[in-house]
């Protein structure tokens, strides 16, 4: 089995080209638009993205959200905000 080495720049890499689906499928779906609040199973249908996928965005500050009780939610317009702030302009 080869072992791949995966640099930091792999990393960024990839993470502006998870933003940017993210942003496409954002930008593709209007049926959350009337909800203040999601909760993590709507905000993962949202974004297509898995559970853990979602943690990891919770974990590491890039998606802001709520926690009442044991139930985590996330506000609409934050989630848009993370994509607008997100948003990567290539020149060529």
């Amino acid at each position: 089995m080869a072992a791949t080495i995966i640099t930091t720049e792999d990393l960024r890499e990839f993470k502006h080209e998870l933003l940017e689906d993210i942003k496409a499928i954002v930008n593709n779906q209007t049926d959350f638009a009337t909800k203040k609040w999601l909760k993590s199973p709507e905000v993962r249908d949202y974004l297509s993205i898995s559970p853990g996928t979602l943690q990891n965005l919770r974990i590491n500050g890039t998606l802001p959200y709520t926690k009442v009780g044991g139930v985590i939610y996330y506000d609409y317009e934050e989630i848009q905000q993370v994509m607008e702030d997100n948003k990567i302009h290539n020149k060529f």
